[in-house]
């Protein structure tokens, strides 16, 4: 049974290393604040300006000044900041963000992905994507495996305008988790009962286990 969205990020951030600094990109990503991290000490990392922020706030207490990278009203447990948007930045371009995790339309298995232009669009809205791409320590992708007309988003190369080349270390869709080699995709795990033959129909490269 393929993962719902929740599940993606859960097993996304089982990939997490204590102490890390976790930048979550707008959409799909902004879930993993909902994921219990245990013993480890994560802190989240928003390109507004928001450090250290928590999960989304029950109803009723939201903060309208207080938002994730989804506009989803977020919480600020102790030891959180608010810090301008420069600054922000700053930690991006520095190079102290050890993951961000992004969501994306693309991935390819040379490690390229696209996430800022879709095809027959006149403009594109490119973000702080391609700062985060090239300064943090290791790139995740959420993503969709399929289209909705059911064309595969893995691919061998990217068919959109690509956002950052070689950078993606590793991709989460709704059936496994997959680390792309330069020339194919290798499983790192399935959803429970998908089968590598569904991956393999599911997918416009090589996928190896």
């Amino acid at each position: 049974m393929p993962w719902s969205r929740p599940q993606m990020a859960e097993r996304l951030a089982r990939e997490f290393q204590d102490g890390w600094i976790v930048n979550l990109g707008v959409g799909m990503p902004t879930l993993i604040t909902d994921v219990p991290m245990g013993d480890k000490e994560i802190t989240f990392h928003a390109e507004n300006g928001v450090i250290g922020f928590g999960p989304v706030a029950p109803e009723g207490q939201e903060d309208i000044h207080l938002v994730d990278a989804s506009r989803r009203y977020v919480t600020l447990p102790p030891g959180a900041a608010i810090v301008d948007h420069a600054d922000s930045f700053a930690l991006i371009r520095s190079g102290r963000i050890d993951v961000t995790v992004l969501g994306t339309y693309e991935a390819a298995a040379n490690r390229d992905f696209a996430n800022w232009k879709v095809k027959g669009s006149k403009g594109g809205v490119i973000g702080g994507a391609m700062d985060l791409a090239a300064c943090a320590k290791n790139v995740f992708l959420m993503m969709e495996h399929r289209t909705r007309d059911g064309s595969p988003r893995l691919l061998a190369q990217c068919s959109l305008p690509v956002t950052a080349r070689g950078r993606v270390n590793l991709v989460v869709t709704e059936l496994g988790l997959f680390e792309p080699t330069g020339t194919a995709f290798k499983v790192r795990e399935l959803a429970p009962g998908v089968t590598m033959d569904e991956v393999r129909a599911a997918t416009g490269a090589p996928v190896t286990e």
